[in-house]
């Protein structure tokens, strides 16, 4: 069998080789066999597990039912019919095979690749083809679950740009702990949002200096704590928005982990963000309002009841952004401040109320 060694990940298909479609209801018994033959070549979770499993897998029908079973099929061969090389569903929330999904997300769960075809860019063609599903359904976000020992499953997750949510994973006694992950598809056309990774640190410093220092007067010190990104990555979570075209940081925006804070404007069960940062070329993309959204979103993920931020008096452009996405002034928590030895300012603070507000429309 030949298959592609690559995928466009923006068309999810390679005409030559395989292309991404939904399942047809004739196929659903050899879509059943696949998954089972897939999970059982993986070696992930004891036998006990499997079997829980392995009733749920042959069940197409019951998933077709609950959501959209899609398939990888390999280019037709000569003489025969075309082969199924790879699955997966996605699922609305509040179905029987859902177990992750709330509100207007998508789950996506049964991703399987047959053994022969592995490697070819079938599981990442599957999950950007259910992704562009969920997206044209008016889910706001797409999830999914991943077993702890499944590293092979977590590291397609984060490199397709899902990002994980501590808040909610799940420790079943069948199924073991099993870590979730969620993708905001309210996220601008064509960028994905993701935690920065370890060789992109001081890029990200860099670039967050040059926006800030692009439009305002910087002390020494503040441009020092602007490109000081490693410390902030290292201790809390630095997310970026990358242009999946052509691989370029084009934001970024810094939040604490869950449960943590990293500012005193933040009192408990709030989440707090500093430093959104949007790339000077990059402006008009809508950049920051996706990464505003995107610290929205983790505030729900996370039970927060508000999330808040402080902006500087002379940061005119970013008040209008928070204002227009229906922050708030929360002006018992404004007031002057020192931002260095010797420089006071007159802070504005700012928060966006999760149990009034609707959710974010980007």
């Amino acid at each position: 069998m030949s298959v592609a060694p690559s995928v466009d990940p923006r068309t999810n298909t390679n005409p030559g080789d395989f292309t991404v479609r939904e399942a047809k209801a004739d196929e659903f018994a050899a879509i059943g066999a696949l998954t089972v033959r897939s999970f059982d070549s993986g070696g992930h979770g004891n036998e006990r597990w499997r079997e829980s499993r392995r009733a749920a897998e042959l069940d197409v029908a019951a998933r077709s039912e609950a959501g959209t079973v899609l398939v990888a099929v390999a280019a037709e061969p000569e003489h025969g019919a075309p082969s199924i090389i790879g699955t997966s569903t996605l699922l609305r929330a509040g179905t029987e095979p859902a177990r992750l999904a709330r509100g207007d997300e998508a789950e996506l769960r049964f991703t399987a690749v047959a053994p022969e075809a592995r490697g070819a860019g079938v599981a990442d063609a599957l999950v950007h083809a259910a992704l562009d599903l969920a997206r044209r359904s008016g889910s706001r976000a797409a999830v999914l679950d991943v077993g702890v020992a499944n590293s092979q499953a977590r590291r397609l997750a984060e490199r397709v740009g899902f990002s994980r949510v501590k808040g909610r994973d799940t420790d079943d006694e069948t199924f073991g702990a099993e870590l979730a992950y969620r993708y905001d598809l309210t996220q601008t056309e064509g960028v994905r949002l993701r935690l920065v990774r370890h060789d992109e640190v001081e890029l990200v410093g860099r670039l967050t200096e040059r926006a800030y220092s692009n439009d305002y007067e910087v002390t020494a010190s503040y441009a020092e704590d602007l490109r000081d990104a490693a410390s902030r990555a290292s201790e809390d979570e630095v997310w970026v928005a990358e242009d999946i075209a052509t691989g370029t940081i084009l934001g970024s925006v810094w939040t604490p982990r869950p449960g943590q804070r990293i500012s005193q404007l933040a009192k408990q069960g709030e989440l707090d963000f500093r430093m959104l940062a949007v790339a000077p070329e990059a402006r008009g993309r809508g950049i920051g309002q996706t990464l505003a959204g995107h610290v929205i979103a983790l505030g729900r993920d996370r039970g927060a009841s508000r999330v808040v931020m402080n902006s500087g008096p002379e940061m005119l452009g970013a008040h209008r952004l928070y204002e227009r996405l229906g922050f708030v002034h929360l002006t018992d928590r404004e007031g002057p401040k020192e931002v260095a030895p010797g420089v006071v300012v007159h802070l504005y603070a700012f928060g966006y109320d999760l149990q009034a507000s609707p959710a974010l429309e980007i």
